[in-house]
């Protein structure tokens, strides 16, 4: 990591920030980069470059709720399609699309802000909203406040930092780890309603 921010503080301040925000948008299409990193890192170059703390949120914010509108637009549009295939009724069945359009439709609001501060889920929740045609704005507001928030944090930590990149990393691991067994607890009612709702109640 050491090596990336000597690499990033060698950059012009415009290309920077754009990194910063598409790095924070790829967490969407790719789950596995993870936007929390680029976030506390601008955090920390805010004190070890000099750069604008207002900017670095204002480019990971944008760029990470536009790429998780997006992904959700592509579910809305062909989602249906790719769950009547083969392989996508073998993921979710017809019956098991109209119960979770049921959830969405009761506690999609409430679901989509919590699981923005999930590692994994996050950029899961929003697909299967646009797959289930919910609303436009029943997802972006959620998305968009959960985010604003979480990438505050986010940037106060690398902030709060300074100069320490150590701390630094050992702060996201430890909030990482603590972050992924909420979400595996999350996971699991999940998985047993999957499991349990394969068969239509009349089989």
């Amino acid at each position: 990591m050491s090596d990336l921010l000597a690499w990033m503080l060698e950059l012009p301040r415009g290309p920077l920030y754009l990194l910063l925000g598409v790095g924070a948008a790829l967490e969407n299409v790719i789950p596995a980069v993870p936007a929390d990193t680029f976030v506390a890192l601008g955090g920390l170059l805010v004190e070890t470059g000099g750069l604008s703390a207002g900017t670095i949120w204002a480019a990971t914010w944008v760029g990470n709720v536009a790429s998780a509108l997006a992904m959700y637009r592509l579910a809305y549009v062909h989602g249906k399609a790719v769950f009547q295939s083969r392989v996508g009724r073998r993921l979710l069945r017809p019956h098991q699309l109209e119960r979770m359009r049921g959830f969405y439709a009761r506690y999609g609001t409430l679901a989509i802000f919590f699981t923005r501060f999930l590692p994994g889920l996050r950029s899961v929740v929003p697909v299967f909203a646009g797959v289930s045609h919910q609303p436009f704005l029943r997802v972006a507001v959620p998305v968009a406040l959960a985010s604003a928030i979480w990438y505050g944090v986010l940037l106060e930590l690398g902030r709060l930092a300074g100069r320490n990149l150590d701390l630094l990393a050992s702060w996201l691991s430890r909030m990482n780890t603590t972050l992924w067994i909420v979400m595996l607890v999350v996971l699991v009612p999940i998985g047993i309603w999957w499991w349990r709702t394969r068969h239509p109640p009349h089989d």
